[in-house]
């Protein structure tokens, strides 16, 4: 009589790993999403966002001074610089293959006052610096806000009568503004100060005046947001402003908002558009993009900037990676460009190949 054989009773180990290879027998596991991450050849060959230089606007803070460059307290790393070293920097850019500047004013405040004045001055800080740089770069893009806030004394972006902010009599100035800045030599007219109408009112000036080639990159979708606060300090208007933005810039809670916003400012003429602030409102960049198919920006703010550049110098992240990712999220969003602060840094790390 042959001998029974005992089977001894598995392990809940054994069980456990009877139990995954059943699972994974039965997944068959023929498509393994890790394949195409084992090596950084492989990475990036099926790598679907791609960051270039040609991707970036480098914005850049003037100042009429002796001193070539003096620092913004509030965005370490970051210079006022005066008209000369502008032009040094503009150079800079091209070399490095950056299409693009976008300069702002930091005006004393003498020349301020309630209508902006110095902002139609054709010999104002702006102008001198556009006239200089194209005059030494003339194949760098510049461009060029329309918003009066650097030139008020009270630091809003148009003219008021009493606490509240006039719109026609502000679009008519900001007119006048971008006319001298196209007689400046600024390529692209960027109006910033969220005026209902002043798009349409600016293409119709510059095409009359005979600036037809001159662009308009509308912030169409321009956030009253608390991330601006390092750049107001950049060009003094922290000190200034009174009240806040809240009547004229847009909501932070509306989306569809930004939508009618966008299809007004192109109704009047506007090339391309932006979205500012940047990676808060990322949701807008995509929504904007895939609604419109049109050129579209996002600014990444000195807010943004200051807090992945604190961080880093806390240790408490890696700036250059941040800095890469950060931008990496608006072109995934659908930005064809970004405006920001690394430009120069991220620049000069992919023309080294880094």
């Amino acid at each position: 009589m042959a001998s029974r054989v005992v089977q001894p009773f598995p392990t809940p180990q054994a069980r456990q790993d009877e139990a995954v290879q059943k699972a994974a027998d039965t997944l068959g596991l023929t498509r393994r999403m890790r394949r195409n991450r084992k090596a950084d050849w492989s990475r990036r060959l099926v790598r679907e966002t791609v960051l270039t230089t040609a991707d970036l606007i480098w914005p850049m803070f003037l100042v009429d001074s002796q001193t070539a460059r003096s620092p913004v307290a509030w965005m370490p790393g970051v210079d006022r610089l005066n008209i000369e070293e502008a032009v040094r920097q503009a150079a800079h850019a091209a070399e490095l293959g950056i299409p693009a500047i976008a300069p702002f004013p930091f005006v004393e405040k003498s020349l301020r006052d309630a209508t902006g004045s110095e902002a139609l001055n054709a010999r104002n800080l702006m102008c001198r610096a556009v006239r200089a740089i194209k005059a030494e770069v003339p194949q760098i893009g510049i461009i060029c806000d329309a918003a009066l806030d650097p030139y008020t004394s009270h630091g809003h972006d148009g003219v008021m009568a009493g606490e509240r902010i006039l719109n026609d009599a502000s679009v008519r100035i900001l007119t006048q503004q971008a006319l001298a800045l196209a007689d400046a030599g600024a390529d692209v007219i960027a109006p910033s100060d969220m005026m209902d109408g002043r798009v349409g009112a600016i293409r119709a000036a510059l095409d009359a005046s005979g600036h037809e080639d001159v662009q308009i990159m509308a912030y169409a979708a321009k956030y009253a947001s608390a991330f601006y606060g390092p750049f107001r300090d950049a060009i003094g208007t922290n000190a200034t402003l009174i009240g806040d933005k809240r009547t004229y810039q847009m909501d932070p809670g509306n989306s569809d908002e930004a939508i009618a916003e966008v299809a007004l400012d192109l109704e009047e003429g506007a090339d391309m558009v932006m979205i500012k602030p940047g990676m808060p409102y990322l949701d807008i960049v995509a929504r904007v993009k895939d609604h419109f198919r049109v050129p579209t920006f996002a600014y990444q703010v000195s807010g943004e900037y200051a807090m992945i550049v604190a961080a880093a110098q806390n240790g408490w992240l890696d700036g250059d990676k941040a800095m890469v990712e950060s931008l990496m999220a608006f072109k995934r969003a659908g930005a064809d460009g970004v405006l920001s602060y690394f430009a120069p840094k991220l620049a000069s790390r992919l023309k080294a190949g880094l």
